[in-house]
């Protein structure tokens, strides 16, 4: 499983690098920026709404950092907020797909324990309960956090 999440870290990793070396996220930012406007509250939904997506579809709260970081600062920085809003937003955004994934580590993990018996649905059983139970909180508690910070 280490050598798993090192693979996933270093390609993010190496992806991040990409967004950065090639110029585009400038761009990216000003154009996010311009379209949310002064909206604070629509920059963080988006954000947090983008961040579940992302994560979700490798399933890695630690290796969607590097790949949301080189966006969210700038864009955080740009829409005005503070840095620990920033931290909020990008941490929250990270864990929420990491929550429901059906490829994450915190859903296999439960369907290897519970499946004991044979009877364990992976989706069903696992990745929704966790995915309502986790996000819905996650996303008001760091919506919150974002608009007091």
């Amino acid at each position: 499983m280490m050598a798993q999440i090192a693979v996933i870290i270093t390609i993010a990793s190496g992806f991040a690098g990409l967004l950065t070396a090639t110029g585009e996220v400038a761009p990216l930012v000003e154009a996010s920026a311009a379209l949310i406007g002064d909206n604070r509250a629509l920059g963080a939904a988006l954000m947090l709404l983008v961040g579940l997506f992302i994560t979700i579809g490798f399933g890695d709260a630690f290796a969607s950092v590097p790949i949301l970081a080189p966006i969210y600062v700038p864009l955080c920085l740009a829409l005005g907020f503070s840095p620990l809003a920033t931290v909020a937003l990008l941490g929250a955004s990270a864990a929420l797909g990491d929550a429901g994934s059906p490829a994450s580590t915190i859903t296999l993990g439960a369907t290897a324990g519970l499946n004991a018996d044979g009877q364990h649905d992976h989706i069903k059983d696992s990745v929704i309960p966790t995915f309502l139970h986790a996000n819905i909180g996650m996303v008001i508690c760091a919506w919150i956090a974002a608009m007091v910070l």
